[in-house]
């Protein structure tokens, strides 16, 4: 009800820009589906497990019940960490045009990418389309205001970009080597051949690739999931910034959080830590304004000023000191010189009361999301599948590989979601799938494989520069 309520109180172009913005965010997810989890069912249709439409159709399920109930199930922390590359402040210290047209901006590039690369049959990451979208309108943002490169938070970039090219390498090597652990203990020699017109695999062997199939379709829609709410989580802040700010929806919210930040004081006072300046504003601030009411709905109606006599957004202000609380006390928790306890007890504030708080995913966002991917996933795989398949290994792909490379993406990318980063599903997929080759004896294309590193290592720095000039081109023409 909240986002009708903001729909509600918008009218003109902003609100046509809305639906426009919402329906690119889910057009790339749809496009996710059915460029990303082509990888996961490369393997049953060319073993000849699965014919192509049970297979797309089992794939887009399981996407579907990955996005679903990952999130339901565990929280949102890989959306939210795509949502904090962007420092979202831009979105809204910016005059509403500029976050109009950044929001825009990097939903055009990601499609635009995501697009081209499927119709050449490339499969490049999603993950790497998106985050280079988001990275190029913060820089372009910035250097729009003169403030140098500061639109990107690159703490959180360098995490996240660690976990996008580590991976793929993990996943070559880890793929080799349970290959050639299956060549030593399991003795089959048609799990490492070609199989020949009309073959089909064992009865075993089958349902181990629908196993590792419906692993790797699950995982990507876990992880790849949570990126595409995190890019519509970025639509809702910057076009409705009042109503996305906290999580207004439960009543206990305002007494939990007033009594998480005496937890706070108490558990810096109790083991003798000195509190920080900036932390004892925040938890002021918090407090003051919290204290007498009845929900946190109840903040739109506190008018405060700002130091040129405008109206403040006072509840973005309280996100704002809640979502600084949070980051303290995870950097206290990382901190090795204070005792144990005590970063336990923070943590335990900070995960129960502060972080549901600020980090949250609306329901429809979470269903609409997992539909998108669930539904993409059934239409237009053909074009990654005859690369994945055919053009990265010298020979047909054979039942081990298939399962080797499949069974070592899904544990990658479920292991992923459990230290909360993103990863790319193509990229751990594909790279498994060469090392199986390799590690086979059958060796891989040498022109496929220079076209797929040339595509993943552009994918990066051209979402960049294409959402940079998407923002700047949009800049120009709506001032």
């Amino acid at each position: 009800m909240d986002f009708w309520n903001a729909v509600g109180e918008m009218g003109g172009w902003p609100l046509v820009f809305l639906f426009v913005a919402l329906l690119v965010a889910f057009a790339f997810e749809f496009i996710n589906g059915f460029h990303d989890t082509a990888n996961a069912v490369t393997t049953v249709i060319y073993t000849r497990t699965l014919s192509a439409t049970p297979a797309v159709l089992y794939s887009g399920v399981m996407n579907f019940l990955g996005a679903l109930l990952t999130v339901l199930a565990g929280g949102a922390a890989v959306a939210f960490s795509i949502v904090n590359l962007l420092p979202v402040d831009l979105l809204i210290d910016a005059n509403s045009n500029a976050a109009l047209v950044m929001v825009l901006a990097l939903l055009f590039a990601g499609v635009m990418w995501n697009l081209g690369t499927w119709y050449l049959g490339l499969p490049v990451s999603s993950s790497h389309t998106l985050i280079g979208s988001i990275l190029g309108v913060g820089m372009a943002n910035s250097l729009w205001k003169g403030e140098g490169l500061r639109g990107v938070n690159w703490a959180k970039a360098g995490e996240v970009g660690a976990g996008l090219l580590l991976s793929p390498l993990f996943g070559f090597v880890v793929a080799a080597a349970l290959l050639l652990v299956m060549r030593r203990t399991l003795k089959e020699p048609k799990l490492y051949e070609p199989p020949h017109d009309g073959d089909r695999p064992p009865r075993w062997v089958r349902v181990v690739l629908i196993c590792t199939c419906g692993g790797v379709s699950f995982a990507h829609g876990s992880n790849d999931g949570q990126k595409g709410m995190g890019l519509l989580l970025l639509v809702l802040i910057g076009f409705m910034p009042v109503h996305y700010a906290l999580n207004v929806n439960d009543p206990e919210k305002v007494p939990q959080l007033l009594h998480a930040t005496n937890e706070v004081r108490a558990a810096y006072a109790k083991y003798e830590v000195p509190l920080p300046d900036a932390l004892d504003r925040d938890l002021r601030y918090v407090a003051g304004h919290l204290d007498g009411l009845g929900s946190l709905n109840d903040l739109r109606t506190r008018e405060e000023k700002d130091e040129n006599g405008q109206p403040k957004n006072v509840r973005w202000e309280v996100r704002q000191s809640l979502f600084r609380t949070n980051r303290e006390i995870k950097r206290a928790g990382a901190d090795r010189g204070t005792p144990a306890e005590f970063r336990a007890e923070l943590e335990r504030v900070r995960k129960t009361r502060i972080a549901p708080t600020i980090e949250f995913v609306p329901v429809w966002v979470v269903v609409g999301t997992a539909l998108a991917l669930g539904i993409g996933t059934c239409v237009g795989y053909k074009r990654i599948v005859v690369t994945v398949a055919e053009k990265i290994g010298k020979t047909h792909l054979t039942y081990g590989q298939g399962a080797a490379a499949e069974a070592v993406a899904a544990a990658t990318i479920l292991a992923a979601d459990m230290v909360k980063l993103p990863v790319s599903t193509t990229q751990v997929l594909s790279s498994g799938v060469a090392g199986t080759m390799v590690a086979n004896g059958s060796g891989v294309q040498g022109g496929t494989c220079r076209k797929i590193l040339l595509a993943w290592a552009l994918t990066l720095p051209a979402c960049m520069l294409l959402a940079g000039l998407l923002f700047t081109l949009g800049r120009l023409l709506v001032g």
